[in-house]
């Protein structure tokens, strides 16, 4: 699949379950012309058909690297990101949840839903392709989210992307994060405040901030209906080093609080 219908079918899967991305994007698209997407991110689940070994070919066969590789201890999760060649292309970030290190009875839980995957994506179209197992149980989430938000999120929502980032660095208007985080809170939507506002600093040469995710009256099995967080949109702006190169990576203590965008 070529990168830009890839992007372009994610962006619509993205923006049915996280409107507030799609408001974000024209209050900005609106003064400062295109909107230049950063990154965009995945969770799934390892030791699984979806783990992150499988779903890495399927990124690479679109012409990208890897770039490098992640640990986040605390959160029981792995990553890899990914770079294309082409510098206007999106760079992807893809974890997964390190289920063996969770408790027996989280694993249990994980486990009863993923036994039923199915092999049977083998192209891009995975990435939008939510869950591959049967609606989880409200009592299934929430005893998995006193352990691993994370992981009730993904059982909840599924294969999907997390968020889409605006690159602040491509913004005519502004180039800072502050004023960009300001804009959005203007606009009446909330931003994850975890580690404060802003995660990172000029001189680690990455800032990023991100909104709250999204909210959607999800009904679990048994028809029990809970409004619960889907996706959110993150801001980001790279900084040149001493020699003048833009960084292009991630810094796994900025993504650890990113991640919890996500929270309940």
């Amino acid at each position: 699949m070529q990168v830009e219908a890839f992007f372009n079918e994610l962006w619509t899967d993205y923006v049915g379950i996280t409107p507030q991305a799609q408001k974000i994007h024209d209050l900005f698209a609106a003064t400062d012309g295109e909107v230049i997407n950063d990154h965009v991110a995945f969770r799934t689940f390892a030791n699984t058909p979806l783990r992150l070994d499988f779903l890495e070919p399927l990124i690479l066969a679109m012409g990208y690297e890897r770039q490098d590789s992640y640990e986040f201890k605390a959160k029981k999760l792995r990553a890899h990101s990914f770079i294309h060649p082409n510098p206007k292309v999106p760079k992807i970030f893809c974890s997964e949840l390190l289920v063996d290190e969770l408790s027996d009875a989280a694993q249990k839980i994980i486990g009863k839903y993923t036994s039923k995957i199915t092999a049977e994506y083998r192209d891009q179209s995975v990435f939008w392709s939510a869950r591959h197992w049967p609606t989880p149980s409200w009592d299934d989430y929430n005893t998995l989210m006193e352990e691993s938000e994370y992981g009730a999120w993904l059982l909840a929502i599924g294969l999907r992307v997390n968020h889409f980032t605006v690159s602040i660095n491509h913004l005519t208007t502004t180039d800072a994060i502050h004023d960009v985080l300001g804009r959005v809170k203007n606009a009446g939507f909330k931003v994850n405040t975890v580690g404060g506002e802003v995660k990172g600093t000029p001189e680690s040469l990455l800032e990023q901030g991100s909104t709250l995710a999204d909210r959607h009256v999800f009904e679990f099995a048994g028809g029990d209906q809970h409004e619960i967080p889907t996706c959110f949109y993150e801001f980001a702006k790279r900084h040149a080093d001493e020699q003048g190169t833009v960084y292009q990576g991630f810094i796994e203590a900025n993504a650890d609080k990113i991640f919890e965008s996500t929270n309940v």
